[in-house]
C-alpha cells in the first residue's frame, strides 16, 4: 500500500518524539526542594506567637505588632511564673499589703544575673506580661511596679488578636 506525503510525514513526527535516549533530569529539581526545605526551615523557626498555656486566657486587641523574644511572666488565677518555674501563689500576692511581690523581685534578679551566659539572644531590660483577662488590676500593678523596681523597664502585655469580624 501506497502512503501519502502527508502519511509518511505523519509517521515521521511521530517517530521523532519516540526518541529512546530522552530522560528527565532530577538533579535540578532536588536543588530547588533542598533550598525550599531549608528556607522552610529558617523561617518557620522564626516564630511570631508566644505559646499560650491553657491555664491563662488572653485578653483579646487589634494589636498589629507581633512580639519579641523577652522574658514571659505568666500570671493565671492561681500562681504566677517565669518559664513554667512556680515563683508565687496569686493568694499570697494579693494578701500581701506591700506595692511590689519580693519572689518575683527575686527571681527577675536572678534572671539578670544569669542572663549573661546564655546562648538565646533576650532583651535583659524587657519582659512580656502573659497574664489571664480575669485577673485583677491590683496584680497586674503589682507585677508592673516589680519588673520596674528590678530594671526590667520595657513591659509588654500579651493579648490575643481580635477577628476581622469582631466589633
Amino acid at each position: 500500500m501506497n502512503n501519502s506525503r502527508r502519511i509518511k510525514r505523519i509517521i515521521r513526527h511521530h517517530k521523532r518524539g519516540q526518541d529512546s535516549n530522552a530522560s528527565l533530569n532530577m538533579v535540578s529539581l532536588m536543588d530547588i526542594f533542598t533550598i525550599l526545605v531549608f528556607f522552610l526551615l529558617v523561617t518557620s523557626s522564626d516564630s511570631q506567637i508566644l505559646p499560650t498555656p491553657k491555664a491563662v486566657s488572653l485578653p483579646e486587641s487589634s494589636a498589629e505588632k507581633f512580639p519579641k523574644k523577652t522574658l514571659v511572666i505568666m500570671v493565671n488565677d492561681t500562681d504566677i511564673r517565669i518559664n513554667d518555674k512556680h515563683i508565687a501563689p496569686v493568694s499570697q500576692v494579693m494578701a500581701d499589703k506591700k506595692a511590689t511581690i519580693p519572689a518575683l523581685q527575686q527571681a527577675l534578679n536572678d534572671y539578670r544575673k544569669g542572663s549573661a551566659s546564655r546562648t538565646i539572644k533576650i532583651n535583659r531590660e524587657a519582659v512580656t506580661i502573659m497574664g489571664d483577662r480575669h485577673i485583677p488590676y491590683k496584680l497586674l500593678k503589682k507585677i508592673m511596679l516589680t519588673c520596674a523596681g528590678s530594671k526590667f523597664t520595657n513591659i509588654s502585655l500579651a493579648v490575643t488578636k481580635k477577628s476581622a469580624g469582631g466589633a
